[in-house]
Formats: C-alpha cells, structure tokens, sequence
C-alpha cells in the first residue's frame, strides 16, 4: 500500500495475498497499525499530498487526483481532519523544508486531529498518550 498508495484500496485481494480472509486481516492490520487498511492508506496519501503542497505549485485539485483521491471535497475533508487545516491553508503556511530527509519526514508527520483517538504515527510504534 505504501508503494502503491494512489491506487484503489482492494482489500480483498490484499487479504488475499496474505492468504487470510478480509475481516481478519483488517482486524489483523488494526491491531498492528493502530487503524483500519483504509484509514492507513488515506495517511500515506495525505502525507504524500502535503510534501506536493510544500515543494511544488501544481494546484490543490492535480495534487489531489495524483495521490489517489477521487473527490476534491474527499480530499479536502480527509486532508483537515488528518492534518489539522485545509490543503490550501497548509500550503500558504508551510514552505519547502530544508533538512534532510528523515528530519522533515518526521517533522511533518500528520499529527492527530482534535477527538480523533489514533497515535500520531501509523507505523505500530508505541501509543501517544490520549489526552482525556
């Protein structure tokens, strides 16, 4: 998924590959990643979404049929609610970052959202401390 995140999401044949059968390999990947193959690959192309933002002046629309969406107002919405702000407001806020890969890799990770329960890192590393 990470390799091919801008194509549809075919769980079936995913699970299929694992030999398992679809529900338990999403109960499977949940349980390891912190959440569901869907919701994993909409990060992977968010956070391929934001670098485009950053470093090219291609339009919000190209950017979001490149990284897989289907739907500007998708892509919108899944983009605020991972990110914090709108695509067209990060842009405006955050320029090209000049550090080495693996700084601004994790410098610009998506942090989770107000009330959404995940760990701000979907790479099955140890939980963030949910605030009450």
């Amino acid at each position: 998924m990470d390799r091919a995140y801008a194509e549809p999401l075919n769980v079936r044949v995913v699970a299929a590959v694992a030999h398992i059968s679809e529900a338990h390999f999403i109960r499977s990947f949940r349980a390891a990643f912190g959440e569901t193959p869907h919701r994993y690959l909409q990060r992977r192309r968010v956070e391929r979404s934001m670098f485009l933002l950053r470093e090219t002046d291609r339009s919000v629309t190209d950017i979001c049929f490149d990284v897989g969406f289907t739907s500007l107002g998708t892509f919108s919405r899944t983009f605020r609610e991972i990110v914090g702000e709108t695509p067209s407001d990060y842009r405006v806020d955050h320029g090209p970052v000049m550090a080495p890969n693996c700084i601004w890799m994790a410098a610009t990770r998506p942090v989770v959202a107000a009330g959404e329960q995940v760990r701000s890192s979907s790479f099955g590393e140890a939980k963030a401390p949910v605030a009450p």
